[in-house]
């Protein structure tokens, strides 16, 4: 998979690109991540990106000419993945967005700054947006190193265990049970039995259940059609 994100502050993902998972992963082949400032498609000398909005009002806004030069270089070079749109407007990015994006060749994210972008380059340049909350942030910066992080651990070879994301939170619709390691006691509290009798069953049926109840506890609106199974607590 090929990762492009344009930016006007490329050294923000020096450390989120090149550390844990997403680094180990670009290092081994498993995605290629380019970073570009789109300063660097802007057409005067000063290389300015951004004026004042039509109709007055505060704050700048990101012209229009150096997003389409540096999206029609990216397609020149061979990027053929959708372009993708940091913003506080567009649909909710979720665990689901997360692996039909892992499905993708590879994608384009553009991290927004100041007011937002010029409306032609959301109309006639940009295929989707998406937003990781309700809540605004300086630039899609954040937003885009968040979502590089969730497709990326879903690829292939990303992780030690293939089979690992399939265990997580949200995967089945559901958060996820809790977990526990030695010791088995620990300044007087206990691992649960089930976790140490080696009944594979029930443990299963333990981690459903307490799945079910937490979510069912912390985020109701994801249980609708669950059903609890029944099982050891």
């Amino acid at each position: 998979m090929r990762i492009d994100v344009l930016t006007l502050f490329p050294e923000m993902f020096e450390g989120p690109f090149g550390r844990s998972i997403v680094g180990r992963a670009a290092a081994a082949g498993v995605v290629e991540l380019r970073v570009h400032n789109f300063r660097d498609h802007a057409a005067d000398r000063h290389r300015t990106v951004d004026d004042a909005p039509f109709g007055g009002g505060p704050g700048m806004v990101l012209k229009p000419e150096p997003v389409f030069a540096a999206v029609e270089s990216l397609r020149a070079s061979g990027q053929r993945g959708p372009l993708v749109y940091l913003s506080p407007k567009g649909r909710s990015f979720t665990q689901a967005v997360a692996r039909e994006m892992a499905g993708q060749a590879g994608f384009i994210l553009l991290c927004g700054r100041y007011e937002g972008l010029d409306q032609r380059v959301v109309d006639h340049l940009v295929d989707e947006e998406i937003s990781i909350g309700d809540y605004v942030l300086s630039g899609g910066e954040p937003a885009a190193a968040v979502v590089v992080d969730a497709v990326v651990r879903l690829l292939p070879g990303a992780l030690g265990d293939d089979a690992s994301p399939d265990e997580e939170s949200f995967s089945d619709g559901l958060l996820e049970y809790p977990h526990y390691t030695r010791p088995a006691e620990f300044r007087g509290w206990a691992v649960p039995e089930v976790l140490l009798s080696g009944n594979h069953e029930a443990i299963r049926r333990w981690r459903r259940e307490q799945a079910l109840a937490l979510t069912q506890t912390r985020r109701p609106d994801l249980t609708r059609g669950q059903e609890h199974t029944g099982g050891t607590r």
